[in-house]
């Protein structure tokens, strides 16, 4: 069923179980007894007056076929899972309100089921397996989200492509990186050093800038004794 694309994998034994059931719950019914159309028949104009006008085996055939043509549906791939789930919900919905209003069902002031109610009141696994199959996510809508994700995701791939060429550029020259600003770091500090050197009067060699003017730069560097 998951081959088809239309059905995702966690909602096949959902389909699957639900739609045999009610398919074969609906065949037996097909050929019922009297006794069952008039049970059956008896307990659902209670809650909906209007099926007085239809007669009991008729309402039993009707019944059946219904539960056929659902089963039929939710057994089937091509059938969207909305639509088979809403369906569903509503098959599930008439049977739960069978169950709230058919006295002996249900225990008094309760919602919980007497011994005779029990067999109804599972009816409402169906009820919720038919909203979680009407609930689920749209086949175009989880195509949509993918696509905007994977758009979003090559956008955040390309903007680290982005820094990571500009890392590079750094690192090569363009910009300095981890190592080029340890060396402007150093250059600084020597810059730095330098220039209070020469803020003392001191230059690179040793000797004052005095000293240099007096005797000029031969002297600086024949004369005196810190060049040899």
């Amino acid at each position: 069923m998951s081959g088809c694309g239309k059905v995702k994998a966690w909602q096949v034994p959902l389909r699957l179980v639900t739609g045999a059931f009610i398919l074969h719950s609906g065949m037996e019914k097909w050929d019922g007894p009297d006794e069952q159309a008039q049970g059956v028949h008896g307990m659902a104009r209670q809650t909906f007056p209007f099926l007085e006008n239809i007669d009991a085996p008729r309402f039993l055939k009707l019944l059946a076929a219904g539960e056929i043509a659902l089963g039929a549906a939710l057994l089937t791939p091509m059938v969207p899972t909305r639509l088979a789930g809403a369906a569903l919900t509503g098959f599930a919905g008439s049977l739960m309100a069978v169950y709230a209003q058919t006295p002996g069902l249900r225990k008094e002031g309760s919602v919980w089921p007497t011994p005779d109610g029990i067999g109804v009141s599972k009816d409402s696994w169906l009820l919720a397996i038919g909203l979680a199959l009407t609930l689920s996510p749209h086949q175009k809508h989880q195509k949509h989200h993918k696509h905007v994700k994977h758009i979003k995701h090559a956008q955040h791939a390309k903007g680290h492509g982005g820094c990571h060429k500009h890392h590079c550029h750094h690192e090569q020259g363009g910009h300095p990186g981890h190592h080029g600003h340890l060396k402007q770091a150093k250059l600084v500090a020597r810059e730095a050093k330098e220039a209070r050197r020469l803020a003392k009067g001191v230059s690179p060699d040793g000797h004052s800038h005095h000293h240099a003017h007096r005797h000029g730069p031969g002297h600086a560097r024949k004369g005196c004794p810190a060049h040899h």
